[in-house]
């Protein structure tokens, strides 16, 4: 099994490579592997101590993300050295200023991971949600660097608990503690006979707390929305886009409206613009006369978080393909929540439906009866705004019980 993991690893930096001439995403993966072992060589300080801290991509560091941040707070001494596999991580996030490095992680080769942990030497190693590359996690444990996962969520289906599984199972045990999401996670762990596991929580809800503390003003959207209720459409991919605009085309007066969309190119906006009979304005050529308007499209990137709070309902995409965006960042604001229909895998989305406090639309029909419902009942309304306002609040503080496991001197 080891031979064909190898195999299959250096099969896709192959394939990677061969392809990066005509993909965006292959060129970046394997550019940014280049000559990486002088790279980081040149960069380490070996007189320091470091904590190597590794994501998948971009959602997996916002949820390591509030860890980092305490460990930089309380214990100054660490360096934090932060690696990528995606490109959708690394780039956006290559200038975080509270890491120290910031790199790819090199593929998981057998002599990648001996040349890798040799040279940065970490006091302890944190991998977040699913990230379980297997000659990394053995090197770790061959050379006893304690290794702890973060804010991991299992399911019977995953490959650990096959009967196929023994080869990804054992690295389980290799791990000094995993931080589990949600009590079934732990209870699949123990049963699978593992002893190491630790219910501590989501560290996103914590981090969407410190969001909303630090959220910003944003006037455009205060003047857009003058007296009336906003329904802001964060994350929109096109089958949510298409369910929405066409309520508002149907009943353009019953609130404003506010899309963020994932995709923010020229060619996606004015694919955007199109959907509506009723008058839009861009969020870079909004002036006193757009408040006319009753929608306004966000043509930029890194202001959803703030814009929430100014929202009414929110609509958060992505569940009519692989899965919903983040959901808890307008929840914490006290707003009910609506999405499409693949949000099984993510457990706040399936907690906020049990407690009313969210809901999910397969078509325009349901769509519609949803935001009826909500409109013409303030009673129903506030307790489901409430419910999810509670929910984040409840469940943040996960990152004070990991570090207190941590116990960094």
């Amino acid at each position: 099994m080891k031979f064909l993991y190898n195999t299959g690893i250096l099969l896709y930096a192959i394939i990677a490579r061969i392809i990066s001439p005509f993909n965006k995403k292959a060129f970046l993966w394997t550019n940014g592997r280049r000559k990486w072992f002088e790279l980081l060589e040149s960069r380490v300080n070996k007189q320091e101590k470091y904590i190597w801290i590794h994501c998948a991509s971009l959602g997996e560091f916002e949820q390591g993300r509030p860890v980092i941040e305490a460990i930089k707070k309380d214990h100054p001494r660490y360096r934090i050295i932060l690696t990528f596999f995606s490109p959708s991580g690394y780039e956006i996030r290559k200038d975080y200023n509270l890491a120290d490095i910031v790199c790819y992680l090199p593929s998981d080769l057998p002599r990648n991971a001996k040349k890798f942990i040799s040279l940065i030497k970490p006091a302890m190693a944190i991998f977040v949600k699913y990230e379980f590359w297997h000659n990394y996690i053995t090197e770790l444990h061959k050379n006893g660097i304690p290794l702890y996962l973060i804010s991991g969520i299992f399911r019977k289906d995953q490959h650990f608990f096959g009967w196929y599984g023994s080869f990804f199972g054992n690295l389980l045990g290799m791990f000094r503690t995993i931080f589990v999401q949600d009590r079934e996670s732990l209870e699949l762990l123990e049963n699978f006979g593992l002893s190491n596991a630790s219910l501590a929580g989501d560290t996103r809800f914590d981090r969407v707390v410190q969001i909303a503390g630090a959220a910003k003003d944003i006037p455009v959207i205060d003047d857009f929305r003058g007296d009336e209720k906003l329904f802001l459409a964060g994350s929109s991919w096109k089958q949510d886009e298409e369910i929405i605009a066409g309520y508002i085309n149907k009943n353009p007066e019953r609130m404003k409206w506010v899309f963020a969309p994932h995709e923010t190119e020229e060619e996606n906006i004015e694919r955007i613009e199109k959907l509506f009979s009723v008058k839009h304005v861009r969020f870079s050529r909004f002036d006193k006369g757009g408040k006319d308007a009753r929608v306004l499209i966000i043509d930029n990137i890194g202001m959803l978080s703030s814009a929430y709070r100014y929202a009414y309902i929110a609509g958060v995409g992505g569940g009519f393909g692989k899965g919903i965006h983040n959901v808890l960042e307008p929840a914490c604001w006290n707003i009910p929540v609506l999405f499409g229909p693949e949000y099984q895998k993510f457990r706040e989305a399936v907690d906020l439906i049990k407690l009313n406090g969210a809901v999910s639309f397969n078509n325009y029909d349901e769509f519609e009866s949803i935001l009826e419902y909500w409109l013409s009942d303030e009673d129903l309304y506030h307790h489901a705004a409430e419910t999810a306002g509670r929910y984040v609040r409840e469940n943040k503080g996960a990152t004070g019980r990991i570090l207190k496991v941590l116990a960094l001197d």
